[in-house]
């Protein structure tokens, strides 16, 4: 029973953890579950959501069609939830909050990853701009309509803050007041942050070497590839390393950036002496963090993926086309309202905003809402003289 369930965390999570009990509620009050915490809740919710399936055909760095093999939005997500729950276990955090955070992160993302949304913002530049967790916190309050009773999933205060505080070197959020920006994020947010960026740099990565866009030999001055692989070659037969070095490499690299992590958190929650919820949130820097040898060495990975992955000529390709599609797909639908759907159309008509504002947000909604293959679709029917409508 959930009244079980409460003692239990009460009982077995670290004093700086953030209780379901303690929850500050959701916007619209409903009668706890029996069976179920708040977060064990919103978990639900957030699985059962439209926006969670629709991520199975987003992109993460290579399109759906490439390949079956490449990491998709979802499939990221469901990597993020496992390493952030293991770091979470590890210093005895909320691995539910955890859970849930980690599931509904990415939510707001674009189809063809993030060039589209650099596209969406550049459309809407001058009517407020497109964020990911921004549009994420959006879905979960308004756009995903399930229940009679109020908009949204009505989920708990500390999941949506959480969403909103997702803070990785490609988020820059405005934080709504509600949300005090002036707290730091829950240490069930942070963890949340670190493991996604532990989890697509590993998996970029991956997925690079597998596609043959990255080369093993141009690795050579990686100091965390080094690192992750020496050990595998030296005990990899060289018919062995054509099979495992790439694999048994990524698993290493992982499990030394998570024991970093989990380590270094343990040093400053000591240092800091952080002992209640409270602390965490008054705290003028995060907690969850690598120490500074390792935090170098994270960067030079990711400098390493700018330069030979994402700045790849075919990873190119690919975004510009993405940005193509993005444009010409917002473009028409602003010229004619009456192609969107008739419940954007609505959307456009009942925000109350400026009604240029209102359009160019519901066609933004639209567009960020669909797969990869949708948007592709849409295109053929737009644009194709003979494709069916």
């Amino acid at each position: 029973m959930r009244n079980i369930l409460e003692k239990q965390e009460n009982k077995l999570l670290a004093p700086y953890a953030m209780k379901s009990a303690d929850s500050l509620g959701r916007k619209y009050p409903e009668k706890e579950h029996p069976y179920r915490t708040a977060f064990q809740r919103d978990r639900d919710r957030i699985i059962h959501s439209t926006a969670f399936r629709r991520m199975e055909y987003k992109t993460q760095v290579f399109v759906n069609h490439e390949g079956d093999h490449y990491r998709t939005r979802l499939t990221h997500t469901i990597e993020v939830t496992q390493i952030a729950r293991t770091i979470g276990r590890a210093l005895r955090l909320n691995e539910d909050l955890i859970e849930t955070v980690a599931l509904a992160h990415d939510l707001g993302h674009t189809p063809f990853g993030h060039a589209g949304e650099a596209a969406l913002n550049n459309l809407m530049k001058d009517y407020g701009g497109f964020e990911h967790n921004s549009q994420g916190l959006k879905v979960v309050e308004f756009l995903e309509r399930r229940y009679p009773q109020f908009t949204g999933l009505n989920l708990s205060y500390e999941v949506k803050e959480s969403l909103i505080k997702h803070s990785t070197t490609y988020d820059n959020a405005e934080i709504p007041e509600e949300y005090h920006p002036e707290w730091q994020g829950l240490l069930e947010a942070q963890v949340v942050a670190l493991a996604d960026m532990i989890a697509y740099d590993n998996h970029d990565l991956d997925d690079g070497i597998r596609a043959g866009l990255i080369k093993e030999e141009a690795l050579k001055n990686c100091s965390l590839w080094q690192k992750a692989s020496s050990g595998h070659k030296k005990k990899l037969s060289p018919a062995e390393q054509e099979m495992f070095l790439r694999p048994q490499s990524i698993i290493s690299l992982i499990n030394i950036e998570v024991s970093d992590l989990v380590k270094n958190t343990l040093r400053q929650l000591k240092k800091h002496n952080i002992k209640t919820v409270a602390d965490v949130r008054k705290h003028n820097e995060t907690i969850v963090r690598f120490s500074d040898k390792m935090e170098t060495e994270s960067k030079e990975l990711e400098s390493f993926l700018y330069e030979n992955l994402y700045k790849h000529y075919r990873v190119e390709r690919m975004t510009q086309k993405a940005r193509r599609f993005i444009e010409e797909l917002f473009n028409a639908y602003l010229t004619d309202p009456k192609q969107l759907p008739p419940r954007y159309q609505k959307f456009a008509n009942e925000t109350g905003q400026d009604p240029e504002m209102a359009l160019r947000r519901s066609i933004c909604n639209y567009i960020a809402g669909m797969t990869d293959r949708y948007a592709q679709e849409e295109y053929k029917k737009l644009f194709y003289p003979f494709e069916r409508i």
